[in-house]
């Protein structure tokens, strides 16, 4: 008998909308400065008569949220406390606040599995004034007749690339592009990182660079590790999903692994052309941002977030918003028609077992967020994101570089690609598995058949165990 995965519809301007799950892949059943509102915060007969506590999921926004939460509550008397799990640990820090006393009144849902465990904890957002101000009715999670959450940004991830590098490579005698345009698959993208990684010093000397290799390290450390075990794992979940016809969010019980070769050459390529040695790559040792930020390396997987970052001139870094550009992560499957991955796993739940009163706090701050100009220019400004809801125009719309060439791509007719990583199973869990096998292949002390294994079995593993009633 077929079971059908749960379908979660996340549609937005940069994502196409998904259709139901397609089930299981085997016989056997499978184991079950715009708007000038005034929030409602804002009236003082509300405050103080309940309080707020925000269990944040980006541990790069804390300060921001933590700021936000001070300037709330000099404005309005209501408590706000926010805490910010550490990377990799949201689910295990989710489950034990929510067994305290006092556990969070706000706290993240990433996808339609998440919005099972927690149905019982989630308030039905429908008539609330942040779904009203929601430009596109269906970045919501919905889950048993319920908007269950709702998405607070859309967020989008690639090949981070130095433009002003890559432009002294192509003016080089014999180089293998022209200019940056020139890079639309992976077979060009490889050739132009061996090639970089080969003329390090011709390329220093023409530009006066400290370049130490063409890509940053590819850490395997818990707080770089999801880039590759679960931001890279993307591409073959994507395109395997795509070929089964399956909801491209809310995946399948079983994978193939089809595509893991493709996984393989680009894995090869991050290890190969740079200078981090791969045997140490989960040691921590290493700092992506800070290698590509002064100039150590030309490309760099990661996301918008990562503008703000590195931009900041409180980091000393060498690049500016003009240097900056974003490239498919190409995977040698669809290429001329593959966009950045785009998509987001931030919704914003509220706690139904909190008292009314800490209930209608939340709202109100979530409200005041997203509509006053302190929240408008944290979430835009500072946090570097791009915000789903009509209050974010004029001065708080996004200015990041990435989403112009994520739209440039659209433009274009190429096709983002849906973030299918909300489908895995007990994600902390396999990641741990899938980043466990990598490190061993990196440093030689194991094969790509435990990389295989790691995805393909573990997948099953953890959807047995996710699913199990």
């Amino acid at each position: 008998m077929k079971k059908k995965a749960l379908a979660m519809v996340l549609a937005t301007t940069m994502v196409a909308s998904m259709a139901v799950g397609c089930g299981s892949k085997t016989d056997a059943p499978a184991a079950d400065k715009g708007s000038t509102e005034t929030a409602a915060a804002g009236d003082d007969s509300a405050a103080g008569s309940g309080k707020v506590y925000l269990l944040n999921f980006k541990p790069e926004s804390d300060e921001a949220w933590q700021d936000l939460a001070k300037t709330y509550t000099d404005q309005t008397g209501t408590e706000v406390t926010v805490l910010t799990a550490a990377d990799g640990q949201y689910n295990a820090t989710l489950q034990s606040e929510m067994a305290k006393s006092d556990a969070p009144t706000i706290f993240n849902v990433g996808n339609a599995d998440a919005a099972k465990t927690w149905n019982d904890y989630t308030v039905d957002l429908k008539d609330s004034e942040l779904y009203k101000h929601l430009t596109d009715k269906s970045l919501v999670i919905n889950y048993d007749n319920k908007v269950a959450a709702i998405a607070n940004c859309y967020e989008c991830y690639g090949i981070i690339y130095n433009k002003t590098i890559l432009e002294t490579y192509a003016g080089l005698d014999g180089a293998k592009i022209k200019s940056a345009a020139d890079i639309k698959d992976f077979d060009t993208l490889k050739a132009v990182a061996d090639d970089i990684q080969g003329r390090l010093d011709e390329i220093n000397e023409a530009g006066g660079y400290d370049l130490k290799g063409a890509f940053t390290s590819a850490g395997l450390d818990d707080g770089s590790s999801w880039r590759f075990s679960g931001h890279l794992t993307n591409l073959p979940l994507y395109y395997e999903f795509k070929d089964d016809g399956c909801d491209l969010i809310a995946g399948e019980d079983k994978i193939d692994g089809t595509y893991l070769d493709n996984f393989k050459k680009v894995w090869d390529l991050y290890i190969t052309d740079s200078t981090a040695d791969p045997k140490t790559l989960a040691s921590g040792s290493y700092n992506a941002e800070e290698e590509f930020g002064m100039q150590e390396a030309v490309f760099y997987q990661n996301g918008n977030w990562e503008f703000s970052g590195l931009t900041d001139d409180e980091n000393g870094y060498l690049v500016t918003a003009d240097d900056l550009g974003m490239m498919p992560i190409y995977f040698g499957v669809d290429d001329a028609n593959e966009g950045l991955c785009a998509g987001t796993e931030n919704y914003w739940a509220v706690n139904a077992k909190a008292s009314e009163a800490d209930q209608k706090a939340s709202l109100d701050f979530l409200n005041w967020v997203i509509t006053s100009d302190e929240g408008r220019d944290a979430i835009t400004n500072t946090m570097g994101l791009t915000a789903p809801f009509d209050t974010f125009t004029g001065d708080y719309e996004s200015t990041n570089p990435f989403f112009k060439d994520a739209n440039a791509l659209m433009s274009a007719g190429k096709t983002s690609v849906a973030w299918s990583f909300n489908a895995t199973p007990n994600v902390d869990d396999w990641r741990k598995g899938v980043t466990s096998a990598l490190t061993a292949y990196s440093d030689g002390s194991g094969d790509w058949d435990a990389v295989k294994s790691a995805i393909v079995d573990g997948w099953a593993e953890q959807w047995a165990l996710a699913h199990a009633e």
